[in-house]
């Protein structure tokens, strides 16, 4: 998960400008590359997430623990692969909140995030409808899981924190890990956080679809969006600051 391979990147702005954050060279890939790379990424991610909730469900004899155990390993592990096989195509963000970071930082242009954001969000709802395929489930769903209230959206503000500030140190200091540390911090989140770390706006869109273990309901979504939104721009603004060394170490 990593900056795409764009021409405004840190790498490219001039002798002695930080590159640390940046993969080793990749080949050039074309924007269709890309954007089917961030589109197919995202749809197997939530393919992912809801048919490993329809499974855990069906296997846990209504025991909640043991269903999210299944959904988090299941999620955990298939980023870490998604991750490293879309990486040097795309950069793997899956997330319009960190395609988002990315623009900020001016290491994307806009115009390219928006084409990530609109893949990752038709991608998203292509991975819940495989999902239910596979389960023999109606495609067309709506989720009735309300996951309501502050503590909910603020769950999702710290989730979404520190996944942004697990992808910046990771790619800041050791790049080749970064695929291991968002699939490990993903799994942790799920557990640590009350609303199990959905940490993406176009999963809370594409969950919103899919009535099953792994849903939310429409009505709790806006609220989820905005933490995740706030939260990564946080992290992003906390992360420049905190990354950057300083001119006098020993101050």
């Amino acid at each position: 998960m990593t900056p795409a391979n764009d021409d405004t990147g840190p790498a490219r702005r001039g002798p002695g400008a930080p590159d640390a954050s940046l993969e080793p060279p990749r080949e050039p890939f074309g924007l269709a590359h890309r954007l089917v790379a961030e589109a197919l990424g995202t749809a197997l991610l939530l393919a992912i997430v809801i048919g490993s909730g329809v499974m855990g469900q069906s296997l846990s004899q209504g025991n909640d623990a043991i269903a999210l155990l299944g959904n988090t390993l299941a999620t955990g592990a298939g980023l870490v692969v998604l991750i490293t096989i879309f990486g040097p195509l795309s950069g793997a963000h899956f997330n319009p909140a960190v395609t988002m970071v990315f623009a900020v930082r001016r290491e994307i242009r806009w115009s390219l995030a928006a084409g990530y954001a609109v893949a990752q969000l038709v991608g998203a709802i292509a991975g819940v409808w495989a999902a239910h395929a596979m389960f023999a489930q109606p495609l067309l769903q709506v989720s009735e899981k309300l996951r309501d209230g502050p503590a909910q959206a603020f769950s999702e503000f710290v989730a979404t924190f520190g996944l942004v500030a697990t992808i910046l140190g990771s790619i800041r200091f050791r790049p080749d890990a970064t695929p291991l540390m968002v699939g490990l911090y993903i799994t942790s989140a799920y557990w640590f956080t009350a609303s199990t770390s959905f940490a993406n706006p176009a999963v809370t869109v594409a969950r919103s679809l899919s009535n099953t273990f792994a849903g939310i309901a429409p009505s709790s979504a806006p609220w989820f969006i905005g933490a995740q939104l706030v939260g990564a721009v946080t992290a992003a603004v906390c992360c420049r600051w905190l990354f950057t060394p300083s001119p006098n170490p020993g101050d």
